[in-house]
């Protein structure tokens, strides 16, 4: 996996707002830890699991931010993650660590806000 390429796609998909776009990078059973959650869908713990679940908290996130805009700002890369730095909603500055399976999807997502 190219970081740099792979964080271009995966920002362009955000920014077409097209869920099967988004969803496609991620598995069936991914999990998601982010404060976003607990500002959306007011789930105190901050986790989702399950693309079904996801779909739902990306589609309320979508309808309440309907001019949602990423833009990439920088990605690092380790063994089987990347961390992808970006200028998010609310002008908050993110950084997303996703960790990858062996086919190259993400199964696991920490997302940090300042």
């Amino acid at each position: 996996m190219i970081a740099k390429d792979f964080a271009v796609e995966w920002i362009s998909a955000w920014n077409s707002h097209d869920m099967n776009k988004i969803l496609e990078h991620y598995t069936e059973d991914f999990e998601i830890t982010t404060p976003m959650i607990k500002t959306v869908m007011g789930i105190e713990s901050g986790i989702l699991k399950g693309k079904d679940a996801i779909r739902d908290y990306w589609s309320t996130a979508l309808i309440k931010i309907p001019d949602l805009h990423f833009e990439l700002k920088a990605v690092t890369e380790s063994v089987e993650s990347i961390a992808i730095f970006y200028k998010s909603v609310f002008d908050k500055m993110a950084i997303e660590v996703m960790f990858f399976n062996a086919e190259g999807k993400i199964y696991k997502v920490i997302a940090h806000y300042n």
